[in-house]
């Protein structure tokens, strides 16, 4: 039984999966989106993302820590030159993924996997939204929210509504 195990072993014993991941890893690394299975997508999640974060700061034992996992030289140089230092005011959430269907062969379900700040298309519109408005900040709940009309407002309103009735 795997009551609480919470590792999607994708039907391969450790070695193979770890293999798979590192494979994985190197290519979303160097190609900056790869498509592939969804469950493949979702467990490469779990194993690029603290990597990812691990870049954000260039010190010889994130290096070799990333290295472990990658075991590319051209990954590592790539993952600490230019994508850490694009990243490294995001918070979190360097991934995206995207279903695109079904395969043909089995009917599995697909999807890509890209990194998050290297989709040209999402970060010109939000470079160009960014020069239009300025960001507000925001609380979550409703209670920071304010209210755009108000009572003169309102009376404005039903008085502009009744000339439009008289008419």
């Amino acid at each position: 039984m795997r009551h609480g195990d919470k590792v999607n072993n994708l039907g391969r014993k450790t070695a193979h999966r770890h293999a798979l991941m590192m494979n994985l890893a190197i290519s979303l690394v160097q190609y900056k989106r790869i498509f592939t299975t969804l469950a493949k997508a979702k467990a490469l999640r779990g194993y690029i993302e603290p990597l990812v974060n691990r870049s954000k700061e260039n010190t010889t034992h994130n290096r070799r820590t990333v290295f472990s996992y990658l075991n590319d030289k051209k990954s590592c140089e790539e993952l600490f030159s230019t994508i850490g230092p694009k990243v490294a005011n995001r918070p979190g959430g360097y991934t995206r993924i995207i279903k695109t269907g079904f395969r043909p062969g089995d009917s599995a379900e697909m999807a890509m996997i890209e990194l998050v700040d290297f989709n040209d298309s999402y970060t010109q519109n939000k470079n160009t939204a960014k020069t239009t408005e300025p960001k507000k900040k925001t609380r979550r709940g409703a209670a920071g929210v304010k209210k755009t009309t108000t009572k003169k407002a309102k009376g404005e309103e039903k008085a502009a509504d009744e000339t439009k009735s008289e008419e």
